[in-house]
């Protein structure tokens, strides 16, 4: 997925903007990138460093010497190396974007036509992130510009600009898929898609931008450039996996969010079970509300070994996820022997982790093993929010079940999609058989909707039942 932060100070912000952006790194593992620029130079610096096989803080505090000036934006990102610098007829900026161009190659065709040209390649490939900037500059000003970026672009863009006169312009996407979080202290703002960036770095929560509401920020205040949007979209999924337990979006925060959605499922669930368990990180607040609302003790039955493994949505190659999965989460004998255990956990992509995980409770002496998931089966693709590395529906395992029972994954899709079907509990049935468990249960999207808060009409949910704006 991806996110950033942006910062313009009174003083130097070269410090709030390394931190900053550091606190998105939950967020990507493919590149990191810093801009600054010193007004009295006149002059931007930029580094871009790739992360696979490290971390964002690791990479760059040995060259932070080279940032200097009052205003930076950063990224860390899960699809191009960025920042990327601009020199147009709206004047010298650099622009980060958290972004899924769906109809990129439609749009990189027409620009050619018109004699435009593509200078950052990533392996191979038009950098999303130049495309953007060429739809800003088609515009007679940036808003103008942005404007066209919302109008052309299939999926979602979010971006932050670092101009020339020392401001930072924050745009987030048109239906508010992704979000923007503005944050304020003294002779300071910042922007950010993880409000987790503020509290270690002193800024207050100020205002949650709207869809596409586009602002410009200085050290003395904001400045709103365009109204937002009255409708939104904003991706469920932030609460469900993405977010940093400590973050808000639109209100809620997100360890919130988990433990209520457990809470409910707790307080309903009449299966006999000793104990409750989150899968580490994201499954944890669930499990906790889990444990209240049933009634039993909660229990660290797996640990996440934090020092070196990442999430393992993203790497690219499925032996890799593999191995993430598997080495990343270590199992505890003492807490699993003669147990009735029920592990919380957010969603199954693929099955890896599940599969791998499950096998080895056995192994250590669990006696029953009871998985809920703290969202609906993954039914669709997500067009809209680039969330994991797959690259088609049949990389979901509840498409492969479709598959086999239907002879085709796309066939009768929203009834696999309607909690209680025939369908649904046949394809949770054999999910549950495949990979040995007790008892498998999803929360229902109206226990998530209601967990969230927001209204239904807000959320976007088409992973799990196909809903779309389109």
């Amino acid at each position: 997925m991806g996110g950033f932060f942006g910062t313009v100070a009174k003083a130097s912000c070269v410090t709030d903007l390394f931190y900053g952006t550091d606190y998105n790194s939950h967020l990507g593992t493919k590149r990191g990138g810093l801009a600054t620029y010193d007004a009295e130079e006149g002059m931007f610096a930029r580094s871009i460093h790739n992360l696979e096989s490290t971390y964002f803080r690791t990479k760059f505090e040995d060259e932070l010497d080279k940032f200097k000036g009052n205003a930076g934006i950063g990224i860390i990102s899960d699809t191009d190396p960025q920042p990327i610098i601009i020199n147009s007829h709206l004047g010298r900026f650099a622009i980060v974007t958290v972004a899924k161009i769906v109809n990129l190659e439609e749009i990189e065709a027409e620009l050619l036509s018109k004699n435009m040209h593509f200078a950052e390649l990533s392996s191979g490939n038009t950098n999303q992130t130049e495309l953007i900037s060429l739809l800003i500059i088609q515009g007679r000003n940036f808003v103008e510009g942005i404007e066209n970026v919302f109008r052309r672009v299939k999926g979602s863009c979010s971006m932050l600009l670092l101009s020339e006169d020392g401001s930072i312009i924050a745009a987030r996407d048109k239906w508010g898929r992704t979000p923007i979080v503005i944050g304020r202290k003294d002779g300071a703002y910042a922007a950010t898609s993880e409000s987790s960036s503020f509290p270690n770095l002193d800024y207050e929560i100020d205002r949650y931008l709207g869809p596409g509401e586009i602002v410009r920020m200085t050290a003395d205040g904001v400045e709103q450039l365009r109204k937002p949007e009255e409708k939104m979209q904003i991706c469920s999924f932030l609460w469900v996996y993405y977010g940093f337990p400590t973050s808000c979006y639109e209100g809620r925060n997100v360890e919130e969010v988990r433990f209520t959605s457990g809470l409910k499922m707790g307080q309903k669930d009449a299966s006999q079970v000793d104990c409750a368990c989150g899968i580490p990180d994201s499954g944890v607040g669930m499990a906790l509300g889990y444990a209240e609302g049933k009634g039993v003790p909660y229990h660290r039955a797996i640990s996440k070994y934090t020092p070196t493994w990442p999430r393992s949505f993203t790497p690219s190659k499925q032996e890799m996820r593999s191995l993430v999965a598997k080495m990343k989460l270590i199992p505890n004998r003492a807490m699993l022997k003669d147990k009735r255990v029920l592990f919380c956990d957010d969603s199954i992509v693929r099955g890896t982790q599940l599969r791998d995980n499950v096998k080895v409770l056995y192994e250590y002496g669990a006696k029953e093993v009871h998985i809920r998931i703290a969202c609906p089966p993954l039914i669709y693709a997500c067009p809209f929010v680039g969330f994991t590395a797959s690259k088609s529906p049949l990389e979901l395992i509840t498409r492969r079940i479709i598959a086999e029972l239907e002879g085709d994954p796309d066939k009768n899709l929203e009834k696999y999609a309607t909690t209680g079907s025939p369908e649904y509990e046949k394809m949770v049935s054999i999910i549950a058989e495949r990979f040995g468990l007790t008892s498998l249960k999803f929360n229902t999207l109206e226990t998530l909707v209601e967990a969230i808060g927001l209204p239904k009409c807000k959320v976007c949910t088409h992973c799990f039942d196909g809903s779309s704006c389109f």
